[in-house]
């Protein structure tokens, strides 16, 4: 943002980010395609101005002052063809407008941009997360004026922020008597319906109804019995004033409730489920739990705001009170109104409540029974909301040992038993089709999908018909070494070195195994020889049917998507050697077994190795080496 300083020292011009300018453009003419939302938005930061006033005066009193009747009003001006929505709130100082009006998202400017589709409708759900709500004033406004001052600024210390939404905006500061903010929409030609006051008190009720301060309109009928005009024209409540959460379940409808999730969320979208629950007894507290349907851009950065809002009696507390639900659960939106906690509380002193532990665990229990009913109820849905928020879930069993099972009830997986790639199957699924005799569940994890689906541990259980959970996310292999069992099912991982597979193997599959362990072990010696600087151990495979050579991990060993995840977070990983498992019946073993040029036996046992270590998934030490190689093996044949 650059500043040109023009006639006097108090005003100033000031141009738009780049950015900035070209989200503003998009907005104006393409993404909204519902322009009566902007009266939503602009009510919203209204409301969340007022309730900041209540919670700074807690301990500021002298911030409200004798104007302690806190409300939004709307005024519409015909003539001038003008709508300004006023609140008196917290207000603004000269810095924080230029701050939250001059720059859009602030640091989420350039991902709005980069997540753009092109299609109109996609894209417009894009700006909820990106929590530019004021400026849909554009949508239907060729000019916009902020008039502000801070609760705690003296009368001289007013700002005027001004701007076309054009390339740049002007800051003037201003005497301004009352507090808070006016926010002035001069409205453009074709946008004149939003004069009408009928108009504006549909979508008040539409929007804004459960705003719990009053919204305030001037009454239509200003004329007394006999045609004449009163001095002063009568205002009136237009919205019911009444906090939604307060209000009984049976009273609420579900457009309501979607309305109040996008007061709360800044969203734009639905929400796919809610909660709405009133605890009585030990603790008193009132709650409204929402799973977003789309997740915000900022959902993996975990220092980003997050949390319920917290309501005590009634009384605005703190937006974002992360106290109240884990850190996997970030994505829910709701809030928190609790009889029980003192008014005067502090970040700090809220955490060391001794409430506060039996509320979050109230709630957590609460947002997973929510979670788990939107599964059985509407599978479909519940997809939408895993594709979405599921990698968040799978943090979940490391830190809630307490509701492990609850969570892991809610995991989806692909496996090989899935169609695509999609992560469909649950684990109470992958349990209903277990074979007789099947005490474990198997998995593998690898960095992708493909990767996965082609791994040749599979081999063997593609052969015996045995499902095995397919984990392709960068968190799977974390989240499985804080799970070891559900519903008394162990878990094991088919890339490691103890594979049993109990009663599934027969005696004679075993005898078979002995049997040609004890035939190749030359072969198995003279390979090892060859490899024994990069491996721990080489030895006949029971795993593979197709693939000539394996590796696989050490029961004790950290697994290859860990090491790599830590290898590219720039951690220092302990070097570990891993076994080398080879399947004798294959034909470039037995031509391997009758190799009798050193040399060739070296090549192709290298080879071997290699291709091994890129069926897993990793990268070659040497490549241009293995390429070499495998040239001279390719020369030799052809010649």
């Amino acid at each position: 943002m650059t500043g040109i300083m023009t006639v006097e020292a108090k005003k100033e011009t000031m141009d738009f980010q780049s950015e900035a300018k070209q989200l503003l453009r998009l907005m104006i003419h393409s993404l909204y395609s519902n322009k009566e939302i902007f009266l939503r938005e602009l009510i919203s930061n209204a409301s969340d101005a007022l309730d900041k006033l209540r919670f700074e005066s807690l301990s500021q009193p002298e911030l409200m002052g004798e104007d302690n009747d806190l409300n939004i009003r709307i005024d519409v001006d015909k003539e001038n063809g003008t709508l300004t929505i006023t609140d008196n709130g917290i207000g603004l100082t000269r810095e924080e407008a230029i701050s939250n009006l001059g720059t859009i998202a602030r640091s989420g400017t350039a991902q709005f941009l980069e997540n753009l589709t092109g299609d109109q409708q996609k894209d417009s759900q894009l700006i909820g997360q990106f929590g530019v709500g004021f400026y849909s004033a554009f949508i239907v406004a060729d000019k916009v004026t902020v008039e502000s001052r801070a609760a705690q600024a003296e009368a001289a210390e007013g700002v005027r922020w001004v701007s076309s939404g054009e390339s740049d905006f002007e800051v003037v500061t201003i005497d301004r008597e009352a507090r808070g903010t006016s926010v002035t929409l001069h409205l453009n030609a074709e946008e004149q319906e939003f004069l009408d006051s009928w108009r504006l008190r549909g979508i008040v009720k539409k929007y804004a109804d459960h705003v719990s301060v009053p919204v305030m309109m001037v009454k239509e009928d200003v004329g007394d019995e006999d045609g004449e005009d009163k001095a002063e024209p009568e205002t009136e409540v237009v919205n019911t004033a009444q906090a939604l959460w307060t209000r009984s379940r049976t009273d609420v409808g579900d457009d309501e409730y979607k309305e109040f999730y996008k007061h709360i969320a800044h969203d734009f979208q639905d929400p796919i489920a809610w909660s709405h629950n009133r605890v009585e007894g030990k603790l008193d507290y009132t709650s409204l739990l929402y799973v977003p349907g789309q997740a915000p851009f900022d959902l993996w950065q975990r220092e980003a705001p997050r949390g319920l809002k917290l309501y005590v009696q009634r009384v605005f507390i703190m937006d974002d009170a992360e106290q109240f639900l884990p850190l996997y659960l970030r994505f829910i939106k709701g809030v928190v109104d609790s009889n029980d906690l003192s008014l005067n509380v502090s970040r700090e002193l809220l955490q060391k409540d001794p409430n506060i532990e039996s509320m979050r665990s109230a709630l957590t229990k609460r947002a997973l029974d929510m979670l788990d009913k939107l599964a059985k109820d509407d599978s479909e849905t519940y997809q939408q909301f895993w594709k979405e928020f599921g990698q968040v879930l799978k943090e979940g069993p490391a830190e809630d040992f307490s509701n492990r099972e609850k969570i892991c009830k809610l995991l989806r997986f692909t496996s090989t038993e899935s169609a695509g790639q999609d992560q469909d199957q649950s684990l109470d699924d992958y349990i209903s089709r277990m074979k007789d005799g099947q005490d474990k569940i198997f998995f593998v994890t690898a960095e992708n999908y493909q990767t996965a689906s082609r791994s040749p541990h599979l081999e063997v259980f593609r052969r015996k018909g045995i499902e095995v959970l397919l984990l392709h996310d960068r968190i799977d292999e974390w989240l499985m070494s804080h799970v070891s069992e559900y519903d008394s099912r162990s878990f094991q991982d088919v890339a490691r070195a103890s594979l049993d597979l109990g009663e599934l193997e027969g005696d004679e599959e075993k005898q078979e195994q002995e049997k040609v362990e004890q035939e190749s072990r030359a072969l198995v010696d003279r390979i090892k020889q060859v490899v024994e600087e990069q491996v721990e151990e080489v030895r006949i495979s029971h795993r593979l049917t197709d693939s000539p050579a394996c590796l696989v991990v050490g029961d004790e060993e950290m697994g290859m998507q860990m090491r790599k995840i830590l290898e590219a977070a720039g951690q220092a990983v302990p070097e570990a050697k891993r076994i080398f498992e080879i399947n004798p019946k294959h034909p470039l073993l037995e031509r391997l077994g009758s190799e009798q040029n050193d040399e060739r036996f070296k090549d192709l046992t290298l080879v071997l190795y290699d291709q091994a270590v890129l069926a897993e998934g990793s990268q070659l030490e040497d490549p241009a080496e293995y390429v070499q190689r495998l040239n001279r093996l390719l020369l030799d044949l052809s010649g």
